[in-house]
């Protein structure tokens, strides 16, 4: 038995003769007629009933097509999983990251991605998560790592990876630096240092500030979240930020736990629906999503 016999009885059945079967497949009618014979002689039944106007099926047809049908089925899909992945192997995706990233160790990320997938041209942007979604929108990015905030529009897609949290940066000497903890009351007179208006660490500290009963003071916004935290160490002022961006080496600073404790959202990917990721990208995607797992 051979695909090709396969092949041309389900043409038969789709096209409803052997001429229409012919011609949709780009072969002559006495091959796609041999095809046919050959098939119903190394089965011992008669597949199809032919008729001077039409041609149908036999029972044995019925519920050999069923099976044909499955494993064409089967086998397109196999050609699709081998097409992705060679695309794969030659493809392109650009991967916007924010500052700010959690727990997740991006760079031992990317370097096993780049060495399971060396023919993959990998290009990684780093921006406010605020930029990076526009680019993601005018398909400049095919992803983008960082904070999922609630207000995504519709029309992207966010995988979550990791949590994170919002602790309290003081000044060296700052009169509370002894505090494990801190009511973020108790800090309505001092300046603030953070990220400009329309990053999502500014619409936590105003929505914590709110909560806490006052509107927080930021005379001083910095460019990254490390710039906030040189600031804070400078003596400029005190800053809600990431925990995970507080680890590195850095400034000393006090760290502290804050009350109450103001939500951050979780660190995760967003794209534009499947539809829009190239396989590279998708594969990317699996990667990391597996990596944060």
């Amino acid at each position: 038995m051979e695909l090709r016999q396969l092949v041309s009885f389900d043409a038969v059945v789709r096209h409803g003769g052997f001429g229409r079967a012919a011609e949709h497949l780009h072969i002559a009618q006495p091959a796609v007629s041999a095809h046919i014979r050959r098939l119903e002689d190394e089965l011992g039944v008669r597949l199809l009933a032919r008729t001077t106007r039409r041609v149908g099926l036999t029972e044995a047809g019925e519920l050999f097509l069923a099976r044909v049908r499955r494993v064409l089925t089967e086998l397109e899909t196999a050609r699709d999983e081998a097409a992705d992945l060679a695309a794969v192997l030659r493809g392109e995706v650009v991967l916007g990251t924010a500052p700010v990233l959690g727990g997740l160790d991006l760079a031992a990320a990317l370097a096993a991605f780049a060495a399971r997938h060396p023919g993959v041209l990998l290009t990684v942007r780093s921006a406010p998560v605020a930029g990076l979604l526009a680019d993601l929108d005018v398909g400049e990015v095919d992803l983008v790592l960082g904070p999922l905030d609630d207000d995504l529009p519709r029309h992207q897609t966010a995988t979550p990876l990791v949590e994170d949290d919002l602790v309290l940066l003081t000044p060296p000497g700052h009169r509370l630096a002894r505090s494990a903890r801190i009511d973020l009351a108790d800090l309505r007179d001092d300046p603030f240092v953070c990220l400009p208006p329309d990053s999502g660490l500014r619409r936590a500290l105003d929505a914590a500030a709110a909560d806490a009963g006052f509107r927080a003071d930021v005379p001083l916004e910095a460019p990254t979240p490390a710039d906030v935290r040189a600031f804070v160490g400078a003596g400029l002022g005190v800053a809600l930020l990431a925990a995970s961006t507080v680890r590195d080496a850095g400034p000393a600073v006090g760290v502290h736990e804050v009350r109450p404790a103001p939500a951050h959202p979780p660190i995760g990917l967003v794209h534009r629906g499947e539809r829009h990721l190239s396989p590279a990208a998708r594969t990317l995607h699996a990667h990391l999503v597996q990596t944060a797992g």
